[in-house]
């Protein structure tokens, strides 16, 4: 399974990593997975992987 937010899409980047004498190494970024239980339609749940910036968003959308 890739790490990937179920929801967004949302999946790693690549970028640099920059020491103080400006030298730049590949690095990649990746993305704050949380597995969460949501209830289905039907009554049964399942089990997602969601990004924390998605699960924020989800909580302030539920006030």
């Amino acid at each position: 399974m890739s790490r990937r937010c179920a929801i967004t899409g949302k999946s790693a980047m690549n970028g640099h990593s920059v020491s103080h004498a400006n030298n730049k190494t590949k690095k990649k970024f990746g993305v704050n997975l949380r597995t969460i239980r949501i209830k289905l339609e039907d009554g049964s749940t399942t089990k997602i992987k969601v990004a924390a910036s998605t699960l924020r968003t989800m909580k302030k959308a539920s006030k």
